[in-house]
């Protein structure tokens, strides 16, 4: 459903569409009553014509709308116009992690900026995951960076939203928490399976686990410029998924030991044994920052006198050879 500018959806008045993606269309929108720029989320048609999915869709964006971190952008409330649902979000200002990644490429974003960017957004997802939201389509496109460095992480929980049965049922393989309503792209199916944890691939139940995975192919793909998993085709990827390593020998030579030990937690592909929470990632994180950025130690003096070392002038083997 696309809207032409100067169209008027409620007290918004909409300026420009901002793009298009698996749960509708975005919109640059005016409040009038606020004087304020939101971005306005048409929803797609498969929620007009179901009331059961957009009954708990309000509800899911109540709970949403009541998270308030920094790194995590805001749900305004939901708005209707003629049966079709619309979400106002905050509008985030600056380009999307992926913008970003692509501007560097072939290389990946310097260590230091990576593990900066990487710690805002684990801050925001342990944030979600103490008040019991999954995100569960966490990649670079959903990751916005505003013009002084503040990470926004978009879209929280509209994957879930999107999809009120996956708790229960197994959808297929190739089935993406954000694309289960109709009318996506393959493109689109193919750059969100990228990062789909294992138990998402095989259609499992998730929880904020599935979210951690993801996290590590972010911060993966912020260091060595090449998501872990993604392939050429979509069955290729969901098959480096399940049975692929990353290919840690295409991690910068700086990246710090600990940070690699990170990754590692992060995409162990049994979530019993990957990392739980997101929190402890941050912690690392911060420890890491603080060992690259610490300047050299300087070697520290002996008090009193030195003893002569080996070939100094007052060393027992200098005087002999005089």
């Amino acid at each position: 459903m696309s809207l032409p500018p100067g169209s008027r959806f409620g007290p918004y008045e909409l300026v420009a569409a901002l793009g298009a993606g698996g749960m509708g269309e975005v919109y640059r929108a005016r409040d009038v009553k606020l004087n304020r720029d939101v971005a306005v989320k048409v929803l797609p048609e498969a929620f007009h014509r179901d009331v059961d999915r957009l009954a708990r869709f309000k509800r899911e964006a109540q709970v949403l709308a009541s998270l308030s971190h920094p790194h995590i952008g805001h749900i305004y409330g939901i708005e209707e116009t003629n049966g079709v649902p619309a979400l106002v979000l905050e509008l985030v200002e600056g380009p999307t992690l992926s913008d970003r990644l692509e501007r560097s490429a072939p290389a990946g974003l310097p260590v230091e900026e990576a593990l900066a960017i990487a710690s805002q957004i684990a801050d925001a997802l342990d944030a979600a995951h103490e008040r019991g939201i999954v995100h569960r389509d966490l990649k670079p496109a959903n990751i916005k960076i505003t013009p002084d460095g503040v990470v926004k992480v978009l879209d929280f929980g509209l994957a879930k939203m999107a999809d009120p049965e996956g708790e229960q049922t197994e959808p297929p393989l190739s089935h993406s928490p954000t694309l289960t309503v109709r009318g996506t792209r393959d493109g689109m199916l193919l750059g969100t399976a990228a990062y789909m944890s294992p138990e998402q691939a095989r259609g499992h139940v998730v929880d904020k686990r599935a979210d951690v995975w993801a996290f590590g192919c972010v911060l993966y793909e912020m260091l060595t410029g090449q998501s872990p998993f993604a392939r050429a085709t979509l069955t290729d990827t969901l098959v480096a998924i399940l049975e692929h390593k990353p290919d840690w020998t295409k991690l910068p030579e700086r990246t710090p030991v600990s940070v690699r030990r990170l990754l590692e937690r992060c995409l162990a592909k049994d979530p019993r044994q990957r990392l739980r929470d997101l929190g402890d990632a941050r912690l690392e994180i911060a420890d890491a920052r603080h060992r690259h950025q610490a300047p050299p130690r300087r070697p520290r003096r002996r008090h009193g006198r030195e003893r002569p070392g080996v070939g100094s002038p007052q060393s027992p083997e200098r005087r002999s050879s005089l």
